[in-house]
């Protein structure tokens, strides 16, 4: 499912006809050190998956299947993203729960990552040219192999996923299969190669370089077609249409060229970057272009009108990756100079969700698993982590959303039941005048209750009720374990009232008539289990004037 859960193994080989052993206080087996089981966090789909087609014969449809419930047992409940209920709204496949960071024993900048077509594992580039496979659910190390001599600058996978193809800092390009055999290696560019991007047909594929040039290749007779120049400076970016022979490319110069595939011909200029194009990527609907820029915006272009869509602004530093949504249309999330992660949705102009300090530096790569439900990111921190959707009545706090920065354990995030807050005392130890919540209240007062078990209260304390509604449980003598208080005789002040110049007792902005042969009738908001419980209720408001 779209949540994380526990997965605890042991990690080491067994062989027919051994026996264990003790060797102080590690355990032995045919004379080899057993490996300690670990707990790990895993992101199970299959269950999720599973539970989506055998409803979908007669949920197929948005108004047929229920949303989930803000409660940890509607987790059962969750499906992928392609169903019509998660398609809907884009907010169901925001990934902001950490579930993992995957480190290299030699630790170096991770320049690029790709899933392999069918998820089951990922697969990163580093800056010492090593490519790293990770275990797509359980997010261990699997293996490790030399593939270029010089850094990893780009990956891609081909449409018909059969083909990964990797360019490198020296220029030089390499065809790969699935299981990681290197079937190609030529020299495409002079300069480090920034990026590679494939035609639908997957018959050619287009490469930009730090040398100003963007060369289309034949794929099966690796050929030079053409060579596309225009720009003044380095092409840091391109993406090819998902149906048409166009070819767009950002660069160092500010502009976001379109170009023919065909005849090699510049087709329009954009001008709408004031610094360099860090990444353009096209929507699979065709229509709209992507762009992110070191000058802090990501904008929209539409090329059927060739004008400016949206500009995004949510970003403190420059922009340096960014990926569309392989379900959601109008979902896309960007990673910037800083770390931070945002999550954006087309027509609106700030982030829908954002994870400010997801790394300690940039963020160089992005990549959606191919269901949806999990976002990978490669950064130059040495580090690749791994979020996920938020299960269904989590608690919100981990170390990336906790402003104490600690991390919770996976089982302390599952929501307990609600606790009432706590009355606040004067010095004197007689009850307030005002409420507070207790501060460790599911690990963080600012965070409040977990969604779905009660409303989210301010520091300060819950509000007070509002007239004809009752009081508020945690105001009770039952609850407090404290008689409820009484007001003074006579001329005496209650705490938190104040004297009116017309004699009468102002609470909460409404007067109280004072009692000439008793104690004054409090307000049934302040002391709901005050002597006066049966007060009459206050006057009807006097009706409105007759309209005109």
């Amino acid at each position: 499912m779209s949540g994380y859960s526990n997965y605890g193994g042991s990690m080491g080989g067994a062989g027919g006809g051994g026996s264990y052993g003790r060797g102080g206080n590690k355990e032995v087996f045919d004379g080899k050190q057993l490996r300690r089981a670990v707990q790990r966090r895993t992101v199970d789909y299959n269950s999720s998956a599973m539970r989506w087609f055998l409803d979908r014969t007669w949920k197929n449809e948005v108004g047929e299947a229920s949303m989930p419930q803000p409660v940890y047992e509607a987790s059962l409940d969750l499906v992928p993203p392609a169903a019509p209920i998660m398609k809907a709204n884009p907010v169901t496949s925001v990934c902001t729960k950490f579930v993992h960071s995957s480190v290299n024993k030699p630790r170096c900048p991770i320049n690029a990552c790709r899933w392999t077509p069918e998820g089951k594992r990922l697969i990163t580039g580093a800056s010492t040219g090593e490519f790293t496979l990770w275990n797509g659910l359980t997010f261990n190390f699997e293996t490790i192999l030399q593939a270029h001599d010089s850094a990893v600058r780009s990956m891609i996978w081909s449409h018909n996923e059969y083909w990964m193809v990797t360019g490198d800092h020296q220029g030089l390009i390499k065809y790969w299969q699935s299981n990681m055999n290197n079937l190609k290696a030529f020299q495409a560019h002079e300069e480090s190669i920034r990026d590679i991007s494939f035609a639908v047909s997957d018959l050619k594929f287009a490469s930009c370089s730090d040398d100003g040039a963007i060369k289309v290749w034949d794929f099966e007779r690796v050929e030079e077609e053409r060579t596309l120049k225009g720009h003044g400076w380095d092409v840091r970016c391109i993406d090819w249409h998902p149906i048409l022979p166009i070819i767009a490319s950002g660069s160092k110069d500010s502009l976001i060229k379109i170009w023919d595939a065909k005849s090699g011909k510049n087709l329009t200029t954009l001008h709408g970057h004031k610094n360099t194009i860090a990444k353009i990527k096209w929507n699979m609907n065709g229509n709209w272009l992507l762009t992110g820029s070191r000058d802090q915006l990501v904008k929209v272009f539409d090329i059927r009108t060739m004008k400016e869509f949206q500009t995004l602004r949510g970003h403190k530093r420059e922009v340096t990756s960014m990926q569309w949504h392989p379900v959601h249309e109008d979902l896309f999330v960007s990673g910037a100079w800083d770390g931070a992660i945002c999550y954006w949705v087309i027509g609106q102009d700030q982030p829908i969700a954002s994870v400010t300090t997801a790394h300690q530096s940039s963020v160089w790569d992005l990549d959606w698993h191919p269901l949806g439900h999990i976002l990978v990111s490669a950064s130059n921190d040495h580090t690749t982590k791994f979020w996920t959707r938020n299960r269904p009545g989590d608690t919100m706090s981990d170390r990336y959303i906790n402003t104490e920065g600690k991390e919770e354990d996976p089982a302390s995030t599952m929501p307990q039941p609600s606790q009432r807050p706590r009355l606040s005392r004067d010095s004197d130890g007689s009850a307030g005048r005002g409420f507070r919540s207790n501060q460790n209240y599911q690990g963080n007062h600012r965070q409040g209750p977990p969604q779905g078990r009660g409303p989210s209260y301010h520091q300060g304390g819950p509000p007070s009720s509002p007239r004809g509604m009752g009081a508020h449980p945690g105001n009770s003598p039952r609850s407090t374990g404290r008689p409820a208080p009484q007001m003074p005789p006579g001329g005496g002040h209650a705490r938190g009232l104040s004297q009116h110049p017309g004699g009468s007792y102002v609470s909460h902005g409404q007067p109280y008539n004072r009692n000439e042969n008793g104690p004054m009738q409090p307000p049934p908001n302040v002391f709901p289990n005050g002597p006066n419980q049966q007060m009459p209720p206050p006057p009807p408001p006097p009706p409105p004037p007759p309209s005109r």
